[in-house]
């Protein structure tokens, strides 16, 4: 029979990875098998800029807590994974995805988005997309291009009343 401080602290992570999912908008797991330490110090140091978390549990342990939510991820949790836990739907993707560019040794495979498994193409496709800031940046050209075309529009209409 298994020690029961042993099985309480193990317990105690279990928790810790519930709520940590629970408490994320986005949750992707990746490859962590090839990375030196000094490589996932500075992973670590780029998304806590983006306000996300990198975690490494043990899988089993990380099951539990998934299987206690209902999130199936299937076979993905075999091998070594680390977790990052975002606050933003798109921005620990992001960073992911840029730094596997310059360290191939990362590889993403799932993730838990705003409440749904995500597989990696979808991950990818929510990489290339711009940041919020840039979108409404482009919402707000496009917004200004219609009143600068009716201003265009009011202006030549009213000197062409004047030659009249």
């Amino acid at each position: 029979m298994a020690n029961p401080k042993i099985l309480e602290q193990k317990q105690t992570v279990i928790d810790e990875i519930a709520n940590k999912v629970k408490e994320s908008t986005s949750v992707v797991l990746f490859n962590n098998a090839g990375l030196t330490v000094a490589e996932t110090i500075e992973l670590r140091r780029k998304l806590r800029e983006k306000d996300s978390d990198l975690k490494i549990y043990k899988n089993t342990l990380a099951k539990r807590a998934l299987d206690s939510l209902k999130i199936d991820l299937g076979e993905e949790l075999n091998g070594p994974k680390a977790i990052v836990f975002g606050s933003d739907a798109v921005e620990p993707v992001k960073v992911l995805s840029d730094f596997a560019k310059a360290h191939p040794a990362l590889e993403i495979r799932i993730g838990y988005i705003d409440g749904t498994v995500t597989d990696k193409e979808t991950l990818s496709k929510l990489a290339a997309t711009p940041s919020r800031d840039t979108l409404l940046t482009m919402f707000a050209a496009g917004l200004l291009e219609h009143v600068k075309n009716v201003a265009i529009c009011l202006d030549l209409h009213s000197k062409n009343i004047e030659e009249k």
